[in-house]
């Protein structure tokens, strides 16, 4: 009964797959696969208002499904978005460069951060240096994504207290 069981549960979810999707997903890793290696890091803001966590970091060439969540540590250098919480007039605020990519170069400091707003305890990122390498790299983790400004597209697992 348990082997039939996990057979519907395969078949069902391998049905659900939309190819098209896949494709695009395969598209892009086959291009991130090309990307130079170097002593950095490829990081996507994720800014969620409340929430103390910077966003995902991944090693050039690694796939964004591998990309670790985290908080960034300002004892070297500020946050490229390090203004207020609030706009004033016409100005940015505090996660206003949400979904841009940067290159990062930095360290993993080997601490783990508790973010008491999302309930996550993170790897804690120091870094040196931000480069921005686009303010449009479009969906994250599946083309067919949805942000709605107050949850995270993915479970994170490993980062739950």
């Amino acid at each position: 009964m348990t082997r039939l069981t996990l057979l519907l549960c395969l078949l069902v979810l391998t049905a659900c797959q939309n190819p098209a999707i896949q494709q695009q997903i395969d598209l892009r890793n086959a291009s991130i696969a090309q990307e130079p290696r170097g002593d950095y890091y490829i990081g996507r803001r994720f800014s969620i208002e409340r929430t103390h966590f910077w966003g995902y970091l991944r090693r050039p060439g690694q796939p964004w499904d591998q990309a670790k969540l985290v908080v960034m540590s300002e004892r070297s250098k500020a946050q490229p978005d390090r203004l207020p919480e609030e706009p004033g007039g016409t100005s940015n605020a505090y996660g206003y460069d949400h979904n841009w990519d940067y290159q990062v170069w930095g360290r993993f400091t080997g601490r783990k951060i508790y973010d008491p707003n999302s309930d996550l305890i993170l790897p804690e990122f120091e870094a040196i240096r931000y480069e921005l390498i686009s303010s449009t790299p479009g969906w994250l983790f599946k083309p067919n994504e949805k942000f709605n400004g107050y949850q995270l597209l993915r479970a994170e697992p490993e980062a739950m207290p």
